[in-house]
């Protein structure tokens, strides 16, 4: 059951602005960074900062994607064979020596994040992991906070945040439900 919207497309579109403000200050400039989106959601937000920090910046940032299915420790989806169901990795940059920036659409237990940091650590091994995220709705049962946050939303367990892409759902807004 939908209790709120908590962020509609313009609020969306303010956070992710504010954001990609604060990912170039904080390193000043964006040169050896790499935004690296979480799939599915994470991996749209993460175009949109790219997009943003190249209008801001007059250049463009490295990104790429991350699935971390195999890197979770509470894996439960898998194919009609049993086997993890597995999207494409797509980082076409050494990330070595790199300050990769993990973008996600929600930060809950912080469990996503630690495998997409496993994930990295396989691909190269950057100078510095920094993280970004739309929604921070606390609850966290690993000590991992975000550098970057849309939007702090203190929720109940019970609740749940949905996030909504206009690139996979037709619109853009983050509702919470119950």
């Amino acid at each position: 059951m939908e209790k709120a919207v908590l962020l509609d497309d313009q609020a969306i579109r303010r956070a992710l602005t504010r954001i990609a403000h604060e990912i170039i200050e904080r390193n000043k400039g964006i040169d050896d960074c790499v935004l690296v989106g979480i799939k599915t959601r994470g991996a749209f937000i993460a175009k949109r900062l790219a997009e943003r920090i190249a209008a801001i910046e007059g250049k463009d940032i490295q990104t790429g994607e991350l699935d971390i299915t195999l890197y979770r420790d509470d894996l439960t989806v898998k194919t009609d064979d049993q086997q993890p169901l597995v999207k494409l990795v797509d980082i076409q940059h050494d990330v070595t020596n790199k300050k990769i920036i993990l973008v996600d659409d929600v930060l809950y237990t912080g469990r996503t994040v630690r495998a997409a940091m496993d994930a990295i650590m396989d691909v190269g091994r950057p100078s510095q992991i920094q993280l970004a995220v739309l929604v921070d709705r606390g609850h966290r049962e690993l000590p991992i906070r975000a550098d970057y946050v849309g939007k702090n939303i203190p929720t109940s367990s019970e609740e749940r945040i949905v996030v909504r892409m206009i690139e996979s759902d037709q619109e853009d807004r983050v509702l919470i439900t119950e």
